[in-house]
């Protein structure tokens, strides 16, 4: 995996690009204090129907690539046991999904969304692409992240409570039968009551699309339904990146917080914030960076400099 992790390394430094855009006058508004008294901000319900109409517009799916990428920013995916579960927070067309899918035989994927197009768009690509047994590994729920817990079914009450003396039967056990496992093929059958939480939980572009006074709630909602030593694979819109610099300053609706035209929000972090909310909310943090990309824009031959911020946390053993 040593080539994969390359593809990592910094195009450009970060710390210079925040001086350079804090030193340019033009771009002085993004950093100034955000005027809380401002008029009313969409209800969740209404920020939930501006991404319905947005992926109703990009009907097509070419608006949105497959994520190939991401099996090389977490190889936790391809080297996880059998049957492992993940949990996809805002999964959109199935960019995400498909290439775990290709990617991991076994896995199972049980993904969800705000917008029912994008439900539907998700279904339509993982079907047309010819991936093994997609029938019995993929899974669609509609879920609205920002302002709702996670259906019982993934990890009820009973199971989020056992999970502590989980982790304490795994730690003692471990040295007389090595065997012993929480991904092993008898604790995956599912009980009567749910699926016994899942392994992995994605956050690919999702926290983003949240205000940022509801993103302690989505990242506990998710924590809950981890299990003891499970992994949270977040990649996220990070401070400075090209996105952030466009808009224009009656776009801002709060302190690095933005909203399009057509009423999809944006926030853009920095790692400080993003290890608050993580740590804050019980995980441990194991990886966290800016990823630093420099492309070119085919049509236009301008240079782009993209910023996201990659980070891995794991729930305690």
């Amino acid at each position: 995996m040593g080539r994969e992790a390359e593809y990592f390394s910094k195009d450009f430094d970060w710390e210079k690009l925040k001086q350079e855009v804090e030193s340019n006058p033009s771009l002085s508004y993004h950093f100034q204090p955000f005027d809380s008294i401002s008029p009313s901000l969409p209800s969740p319900s209404q920020d939930s129907q501006a991404w319905n109409q947005f992926h109703i517009r990009h009907s097509t799916g070419r608006f949105f690539k497959e994520r190939r990428y991401l099996l090389k920013e977490f190889p936790e995916l391809l080297s996880c046991d059998e049957y492992s579960k993940v949990l996809e927070v805002g999964c959109g067309n199935g960019s995400t999904a498909l290439p775990i899918l290709r990617g991991r035989d076994n896995i199972i994927i049980y993904a969800c969304d705000c917008s029912n197009e994008a439900l539907e768009r998700a279904n339509k690509m993982i079907e047309v692409s010819n991936v093994g047994s997609v029938a019995h590994r993929f899974h669609l729920f509609h879920y609205d992240f920002s302002t709702t817990g996670f259906p019982k079914w993934l990890a009820c009450d009973s199971c989020k409570g056992n999970f502590l003396q989980k982790q304490h039967d795994q730690f003692s056990d471990a040295e007389e039968n090595k065997d012993i496992s929480l991904n092993n093929s008898s604790s995956l059958r599912e009980s009567n009551c749910c699926i016994g939480g899942v392994d992995f939980v994605t956050l690919i572009f999702t926290l983003s699309a949240a205000p940022l006074h509801r993103m302690p709630t989505v990242i506990r909602e998710c924590f809950s339904v981890l299990k003891p030593s499970g992994l949270l694979l977040f990649r996220d819109y990070g401070l400075y990146d090209m996105t952030m610099l466009r808009f224009e300053p009656d776009k801002r609706v709060g302190f690095r917080e933005y909203m399009r035209s057509d009423g999809t929000r944006s926030y853009f972090f920095c790692t400080d914030t993003v290890r608050d909310l993580f740590t804050g909310s019980g995980f441990n943090e194991l990886e966290l960076e800016y990823c630093c990309v420099k492309s070119t824009n085919r049509r236009t031959g301008k240079s782009m400099r993209r910023v996201w911020v990659h980070g891995k946390f794991q729930k305690p053993f």
